[in-house]
């Protein structure tokens, strides 16, 4: 039996049902498009050797981080595997890819691994419910932006998606994060920049065919490029869960964010 409480914002599950105790597995998977082999860490539910599939949510990291960092900032990710009964894959974005396949470096495809190659490999690997119905994708910050961005260019893999204080849109920010690597210059490719942001992909949407939950903190630095965003989805009259609270761009924002994200994933996977 399980209860959930909304306590100053903070989302608080009581599990009433015997404890359990999620397995974190760090598997060595393989990047064709980049030749070279990359760790992601996979947590399974406690129960997952009893025989069913279970679905799956890739939660991605941000900029200058690895595939340990939630895990390691976030154990109570492990619960959650638990309580909403999925298995949660963090992979390895590199510490700058923004998630995307770069027009300049053959060597940077962090698109293609994540959205084709590691899904690949985690459904066999793992008893996986094979279908995008089955499959969400979130993240933080730059893995905000990847998470939206795979989804919208892959909504045959990912049924539903997910941010938090994401940078959905990079050109405000022509100097920062290494984004000038991946893309060429600011001022000398404005149209790849405006292009390969999120805030500019909503007509890649059609109403209810992904669902999606955004959320960022109101003095987080990229607070107005997620509001921005939640307008253009309203104008184009995609339906999302946008929700904007106290909280700047730390790991104390995040911490809380990511049981709300995963219980709206869990919410879709028991409709569908």
């Amino acid at each position: 039996m399980k209860k959930y409480f909304f306590i100053a914002g903070l989302l608080v599950l009581l599990n009433y049902s015997k404890a359990l105790a999620a397995k974190v597995d760090t598997v060595l998977t393989y990047s064709a498009a980049m030749k070279k082999k990359i760790k992601t860490v996979v947590v399974v539910p406690d129960n997952y050797p009893q025989g069913k599939s279970f679905p799956t949510v890739y939660l991605l990291h941000g900029y200058g981080d690895s595939y340990l960092a939630w895990v390691n900032m976030v154990p109570v990710i492990k619960k959650y595997a638990d309580d909403f009964q999925m298995i949660i894959v963090c992979p390895d974005g590199n510490t700058s890819s923004w998630y995307m396949d770069s027009p300049l470096d053959p060597e940077w495809k962090y698109e293609t691994y994540v959205a084709t190659e590691l899904v690949s490999q985690i459904d066999q690997q793992y008893k996986t419910v094979k279908d995008r119905k089955g499959r969400a994708i979130t993240g933080l910050s730059m893995g905000g932006h990847g998470a939206l961005y795979l989804s919208f260019k892959h909504q045959d893999v990912y049924g539903a998606a997910g941010s938090m204080s994401g940078g959905v849109d990079m050109t405000p920010f022509p100097l920062k994060w290494e984004i000038a690597k991946r893309l060429g210059s600011y001022d000398q490719q404005p149209e790849r920049w405006k292009a390969n942001s999120v805030v500019n992909m909503t007509h890649l949407l059609v109403p209810d065919k992904l669902a999606l939950i955004i959320d960022c903190g109101k003095e987080d630095f990229f607070y107005q490029v997620n509001n921005k965003l939640h307008e253009e989805l309203s104008y184009h009259n995609i339906p999302h869960d946008f929700t904007i609270r106290p909280g700047a761009h730390n790991w104390n924002y995040w911490k809380n964010a990511i049981g709300f994200q995963l219980m709206f994933f869990s919410n879709f996977f028991n409709k569908v």
